[in-house]
């Protein structure tokens, strides 16, 4: 069983910035891709980005240039740096990795964007 934990979410102005980590715990981390996810309510969950285990990152059209990926492997960690935040962008954001045969969830960190 893999525990995944979120944090680092919290209340951000316009155009501030704020890094979201995700610790997974058990062995292999670095042989799985990290992905990070966000959800509103009511709306539909959004792949926001993503990385493998060779580092090769990906990222929703709408973060692109803002939001950038990262993994540290020595600490079965990934990140989500955030910068030049909008107001769009306040949701539950959620870490998950893709083990093949099962997937794995965090409970999710909040990111409020507001003035």
């Amino acid at each position: 069983q893999v525990q995944v934990v979120e944090s680092g979410g919290g209340l951000v102005q316009p155009g501030g910035s704020l890094r979201l980590s995700c610790a997974a715990s058990g062995s292999f981390f670095s042989l799985y891709p990290m992905n990070w996810y966000r959800q509103a309510p009511g709306k539909q969950r959004e792949l926001v980005s993503s990385i493998t285990s060779a580092g090769t990152r990906n990222y929703a059209d709408s973060v692109k240039g803002r939001f950038t990926i990262s993994r540290d492997n020595a600490k079965n960690t990934a990140y989500l740096q955030m910068s030049s935040l909008k107001h769009e962008d306040t949701d539950v954001y959620s870490c998950n990795t893709d083990r093949g045969t099962s997937e794995y969830w965090g409970q999710g960190t909040q990111v409020n964007v507001s003035s």
